[in-house]
């Protein structure tokens, strides 16, 4: 079995090209959607996302603003920050840039975040809202990866669903994801005794624990589709996946590729959050 590729960047760039049009739609009324990043430190992965992202807010016509901080600022100065952008009617998605440097309490810098401006979905009430089937902005990679298997018409009604990784960003907003389509979800981690149990019975597997090439092809049901959402580097400088790309397309019936899969996309409903962030504004300017 040679397996269907499912290319983020074609997806994004259809994506994009919406947004634009949405965007464009909301200039015409007065009204040009800005996202703020905050990136603390010199972490040079967030500094390439960070890049990314305001890259592809040009292209799409969002405005965004970029503040940089040193790794050793004071706490305090960065929600200084956050309370301002709050403030600023003329800004409609804040985003602040992780993992953050160990003087900071996450947490605390993600709940100081307007709950209506908080377009990664990491807000506590925008959790909640997701938990209970209200979703007001979906975490951006689990919402790319949504997008991703409805572009292949990926049958999700009953079917069994294995999500390696529990973080707060992925795994469990994934899961919740694929709960309110049906699916039936099974969430492993650290602590699963038999992994390879658990993944071959999965008719979509999600890998997103952040280990190069540790889901390879004996451990995946024949016919599955596979998304993958880790990103690693290995020692010649080469990026691969969670997944063996190799051996794993020799089974499923759909893969995603790192690079130039999940990633891409996990900006575009970035982007997509913005967007609908300000037309909520404009429809309910009290909202």
């Amino acid at each position: 079995m040679t397996a269907r590729l499912i290319d983020g960047h074609a997806l994004a760039a259809t994506v994009r090209s919406d947004l634009a049009t949405r965007a464009g739609a909301l200039k015409a009324r007065g009204i040009t959607p800005a996202l703020a990043v905050i990136l603390v430190g010199d972490d040079a992965a967030s500094a390439v996302y960070v890049r990314n992202k305001i890259a592809a807010c040009e292209k799409t016509g969002i405005r965004s603003l970029h503040f940089s901080f040193a790794g050793d600022v004071d706490p305090a100065v960065v929600f200084a920050k956050i309370d301002e952008l709050n403030r600023d009617a003329e800004v409609h998605g804040i985003l602040v840039q992780l993992p953050l440097p160990k003087q900071f309490e996450t947490d605390a810098v993600l709940e100081t975040i307007a709950v209506e401006k908080d377009v990664d979905g990491f807000h506590a009430q925008n959790i909640g809202a997701l938990a209970q089937g209200k979703p007001r902005f979906i975490p951006c990679t689990p919402y790319g990866v949504m997008k991703m298997l409805a572009s292949i018409n990926a049958s999700l009604e009953g079917a069994e669903a294995v999500i390696v990784g529990r973080s707060n960003i992925v795994g469990k907003p994934m899961a919740l994801l694929l709960l309110a389509q049906g699916c039936t979800v099974t969430i492993c981690h650290s602590q699963t005794r038999d992994l390879a149990f658990h993944t071959r019975r999965a008719d979509i597997l999600i890998a997103a624990v952040g280990r190069p090439k540790m889901i390879t092809g004996g451990m995946i049901k024949p016919g599955a589709v596979v998304i993958d959402v880790g990103i690693n580097r290995l020692p010649d400088g080469k990026l691969c996946g969670d997944v063996d790309f190799a051996s794993a397309s020799e089974v499923c019936a759909a893969i995603t590729p790192v690079p130039g899969g999940v990633g891409p996309m996990t900006i575009a409903m970035l982007l997509a959050n913005t967007l609908e962030a300000a037309e909520r504004l404009a429809l309910h300017p009290s909202f």
